[in-house]
């Protein structure tokens, strides 16, 4: 009997799914929190200007993500118990927080000098700039999802 050329191994779909839910729940965070972002600034901007106000927005945009994923996306939300059984002291709360909006803040940067770069040296980038803002985006994306993962996802 002759063997077949491709063998198929079976993924199941829920293992596909679980797999891929993170993903998907970070992508629902960053859209929510564009819209946090862009509510912010406008209401800042009267008093802060374009760039004070963009500050405030995005520090209220990061602060929504990290709760956000923080709860949903990874699962470790205020009540969760450590291994001990004991709820994580504010302190270790504190420091998770700011390490999530430093790692996030790397990210923004790593998304400006992406789109920068293509704009700078992609002549099509610079005709289309929506490009280099997609280009920027998944760049920023794929670094804030892999760094947000590593500090709020429990074992």
């Amino acid at each position: 009997m002759a063997r077949p050329l491709f063998v198929r191994l079976p993924l199941p779909m829920s293992s596909l799914v679980q797999r891929l839910r993170p993903l998907a729940l970070f992508g629902v965070s960053g859209c929510l929190a564009l819209l946090v972002d862009m509510g912010v600034l406008y209401l800042c901007r009267p008093a802060l200007g374009d760039y004070g106000g963009r500050a405030v927005s995005f520090w209220a945009a990061a602060t929504f993500t990290w709760w956000f994923n923080r709860s949903l996306t990874f699962g470790a939300d205020a009540t969760s118990k450590d291994t001990t059984g004991h709820s994580p002291a504010p302190l270790a709360i504190c420091a998770e927080y700011g390490a999530y909006l430093s790692s996030m803040l790397v990210g923004g940067v790593v998304n400006y000098g992406a789109y920068a770069a293509s704009v700078h040296w992609v002549d099509a980038v610079r005709a289309q700039p929506a490009w280099g803002v997609a280009i920027g985006s998944l760049c920023g994306l794929t670094l804030n999802f892999l760094s947000a993962r590593r500090i709020l996802q429990r074992p």
